[in-house]
């Protein structure tokens, strides 16, 4: 018996020694919603689910080589970037990606932990403006990233139209950063807000949730879904993984990416 081969979506990204957030994080999202994950570490971190102690990015002529095998024996169906930790890094992620113009690319532009670590040098912003956005089909920055990475944007919608300039097909900026009754999420391209989704708030704090949203994004993309759908799909996934989410440390919560495969409610208990 025959079965169909999954669509493979190559990472690069970090990795996370506690599984919550990075590299980990996309290989358990991408898994969950039935797609292969390849990948490109950038760089390696010491880390709990409270925060940053230590990372070090990868020498980018490792990066290449990690990217150029992949692309050179399987059929990528999507990029996802995560962590790159540095402008050198970064252009040499975009280097890659520009030689695929066709195949989907998401971005996380990640910041920071997610007690607010810096995992940048100080000229990768400038980097992801100047040659990654530019590439990219989706960009998924939280409200914070979005206000960083467009300073001149006096509001959200501002910061979104500045992005778009940049040469970005659609961004999402989250919204779980706002002080709001509930959590709205604002999809733009073509210069416009396109789609706004509202979720109920739940409580606490997650490791990982920026990482888990953007590649349910990559997997959804990979799967042929059109980029609002996609976009639709993987945040009501991103919210069931932190509505089951689980704590295994001192720190943040973890979301549960295969929530859906867990036995959610006790055995019933038998006679005898």
């Amino acid at each position: 018996m025959s079965r169909a081969t999954p669509p493979v979506v190559l990472v690069f990204a970090g990795t996370d020694p506690t599984g919550g957030a990075g590299l980990t994080a996309d290989v358990l999202t991408l898994a969950s919603l039935g797609c292969h994950a390849a990948a490109a570490v950038t760089a390696v971190t010491a880390q709990d689910t409270s925060g940053i102690k230590q990372y070090s990015c990868v020498d980018t002529e490792l990066i290449i080589a990690q990217a150029r095998a992949v692309l050179e024996d399987m059929p990528v169906a999507a990029f996802k970037i995560g962590m790159l930790g540095s402008s050198a890094v970064a252009s040499a992620v975009a280097s890659i990606v520009e030689d695929y113009p066709d195949i989907p690319l998401i971005v996380d532009p990640v910041q920071s932990s997610g007690r607010g670590d810096a995992l940048t040098d100080d000229m990768l912003d400038g980097a992801l403006r100047s040659l990654i956005f530019p590439q990219a089909t989706l960009i998924t920055p939280n409200s914070l990233e979005a206000r960083k990475l467009a300073p001149s944007g006096d509001t959200l919608d501002a910061c979104a139209q500045e992005l778009l300039s940049l040469g970005t097909e659609y961004v999402l900026i989250t919204g779980t950063h706002e002080n709001t009754p509930q959590v709205i999420h604002r999809l733009y391209g073509n210069m416009r807000l396109i789609e706004t989704f509202v979720f109920e708030r739940l409580p606490g704090s997650y490791h990982g949730s920026g990482c888990t949203l953007a590649s349910a994004c990559a997997a959804s993309l990979a799967h042929g879904l059109d980029p609002v759908n996609a976009v639709g799909e993987a945040l009501q996934y991103t919210w069931e993984t932190l509505k089951h989410s689980f704590r295994s440390g001192m720190g943040q919560h973890l979301p549960n990416r295969l929530y859906w495969a867990w036995e959610m409610d006790e055995p019933e208990s038998g006679e005898g």
